[in-house]
């Protein structure tokens, strides 16, 4: 049996419609999806139903662990946190609707109160109860501060909330400048699932963001490591493929999927 369960988030062949993305997971071979609220949101414009989604992912046999994400909730204040939680409910209840584990915590752009975003977390782990979903708290490589793993735990473990957790992800712990060895600083529990994809050499490190992803194996990062310490702190859920690439949007979705699937098993598995 493979040490890992593997997922496809759907920005990886975006833009297929939603209802296409899970038959696609589904029968590429796929156990779980990572749904955006865009795509949700762009589905019910047209008319379809978040119990259409449910039946889908149901139909597949996909297990939904993250849907992505929520905003503006970390570093606002006041009124203006007010509205931004209004929408974080909102997403909250989609994510709940179609059977989603964690929504997914974005960080703010630039440089924020840890305590204030702390503070802010935990209240929207308490809310996130209320939907029986559970917020993960996700920095970003190519943010000017919440960017590491430490970054990322801090905010957690100030939380104080029992229901925290963190994605990660090879490409913003490369991004941020962090170590991969500090994937040891967690808990299994404490890993709401980790994005899996690879790092190019070049354009340097600073200059890289979302586009530059590739498939896992086709950059220069030592995926392997990272899985080994993933193993070693009893983390064996899922491995979700997430790029960003205009090259692979042109391409025939399901052929991407496959590819993805593939290269992930060689590199998880080999």
């Amino acid at each position: 049996m493979p040490d890992f369960q593997y997922c496809l988030n759907s920005s990886t062949i975006r833009p297929a419609p939603i209802l296409d993305k899970i038959r696609i997971a589904g029968e590429v071979g796929y156990s779980a999806i990572e749904l955006w609220h865009d795509d949700i949101d762009l589905h019910l414009s047209r008319g379809g139903t978040l119990q259409d989604l449910k039946a889908a992912l149901t139909d597949q046999n996909l297990v939904v662990p993250t849907t992505i994400y929520l905003k503006g909730w970390f570093e606002t204040t006041g009124a203006e946190h007010a509205v931004e939680l209004e929408e974080c409910k909102r997403r909250m209840a989609q994510a709940a609707a179609v059977g989603a584990i964690h929504v997914i915590a974005g960080p703010p752009a630039g440089f924020a109160d840890h305590d204030q975003g702390a503070r802010n977390y935990h209240e929207l782990l308490e809310i996130g109860r209320t939907f029986g979903v559970r917020p993960a708290m996700e920095f970003l490589g190519f943010v000017d501060d919440i960017n590491t793993i430490e970054d990322g735990l801090e905010i957690v473990t100030k939380a104080g909330h029992p229901d925290g957790t963190v994605v990660l992800d090879p490409f913003h712990i490369f991004r941020g400048g962090g170590s991969p060895e500090s994937i040891v600083k967690l808990r299994a529990e404490q890993i709401a699932i980790f994005h899996f994809n690879d790092a190019p050499a070049n354009p340097p490190r600073a200059q890289q963001h979302d586009k530059d992803r590739v498939y896992p194996g086709e950059g220069h990062l030592d995926l392997k490591r990272q899985l080994d310490l993933l193993r070693q702190i009893g983390y064996h859920r899922w491995l979700s493929l997430e790029l960003f690439r205009e090259d692979l949007w042109a391409q025939d979705p399901k052929e991407v999927a496959r590819v993805g699937l593939e290269k992930m098993r060689a590199v998880a598995e080999g």
